[in-house]
């Protein structure tokens, strides 16, 4: 059965940054504590749902949390389990490349299976678009891997609406999760609509028409690098951003929550109720997240636009 799996999750928690280095050295038991102390951090925050895909640090992201998942009995059914294939990294000879080959696919999800210790993903997100993928190719890899039983739900990342459309037209079962970068540092996707028609238009390269494509055909938003790297919560560069944080502590004083819940409270005010997804694997800033993702989000129409101008630095157009 197909079901519209995250529909309910405020916020996902991005395991990145779990597995120790990007370097083919092993993980060891240190690596394992980390990943099962920012599990517990999340789940303590209201955070169920686990956002993976299989090159975080060459698969040892997947691994480790497969070892948490062996230690730990019964949290499987606790969680919501998404992983994303797609992104080949360069090696030995073979450049960095995109690969949506039915078979890479299908292999793809077999070791991400057998790393993470499950017998089924909740969903898989193709990673970035292939421009030599055969559409119809995926859909068939994707549809067998949904009759296996292997896969309940499916999803993209980094596309936009004709691509989405492009591929749903194949599909028999629904694309549920569209994941994008989008934080109030990185505003392409908001502002793509109200610099139309203004010479400020253009190096908005974000694809026009995608947020209400997802809305109208129910595809929930994901948004990857939502705390903008620290970039408004202690790692501040340029004066848009200090004063940002500035505002951002106010806000929290007088909420009663912290200043990571209101940037993350900035993306899901947004009508398209967009879920954040967080990477840091500090657990004291994974619980910092916490109202973002137990509350609703308690920004007034004014507060959503004051934050906005704030980190432009420039008033609207």
């Amino acid at each position: 059965m197909t079901t519209n799996v995250g529909a309910g999750e405020r916020v996902l928690y991005g395991c990145m940054g779990l597995g120790g280095s990007w370097e083919p050295e092993p993980y060891g038991p240190a690596d394992i504590d980390t990943a099962e102390a920012a599990i517990v951090a999340a789940l303590d925050s209201g955070i169920t749902a686990f956002d993976h895909a299989d090159i975080y640090r060459g698969g040892k992201s997947e691994a480790v949390f497969g070892e948490v998942l062996a230690r730990t009995p019964r949290l499987r059914e606790r969680i919501t389990l998404q992983t994303k294939c797609g992104i080949r990294r360069a090696e030995d000879d073979r450049p960095g490349m995109y690969d949506l080959r039915g078979e890479t696919i299908t292999r793809r999800v077999e070791e991400s299976l057998t790393r993470l210790r499950t017998d089924v993903l909740d969903v898989l997100l193709l990673h970035r678009p292939d421009p030599l993928a055969d559409p119809d190719e995926i859909a068939s890899a994707l549809t067998s891997l949904h009759r296996q039983g292997l896969v309940r739900n499916f999803g993209v990342s980094n596309m936009g609406a004709p691509q989405i459309a492009h591929l749903q037209a194949r599909l028999d079962v629904p694309l549920v999760a569209n994941q994008l970068e989008m934080s109030l540092h990185s505003r392409d996707w908001v502002e793509a609509g109200v610099l139309l028609n203004t010479p400020h238009s253009t190096g908005n390269g974000f694809p026009l028409g995608t947020l209400e494509h997802c809305r109208d055909h129910g595809i929930r938003l994901q948004a990857w690098g939502a705390l903008a790297q620290g970039r408004f919560t202690g790692l501040q560069q340029t004066p848009a951003e200090q004063a940002t944080a500035v505002l951002l502590a106010d806000l929290a004083r007088r909420k009663g929550t912290t200043p990571e819940s209101v940037l993350l409270w900035w993306l899901a005010r947004h009508p398209a109720a967009i879920a954040p997804v967080i990477g840091t694997v500090r657990p004291d800033r994974i619980r910092a997240c916490r109202d973002a993702a137990t509350r609703e989000p308690d920004l007034t129409h004014e507060e959503w636009y004051e934050l906005w101008i704030t980190a432009r630095g420039v008033r609207l157009p």
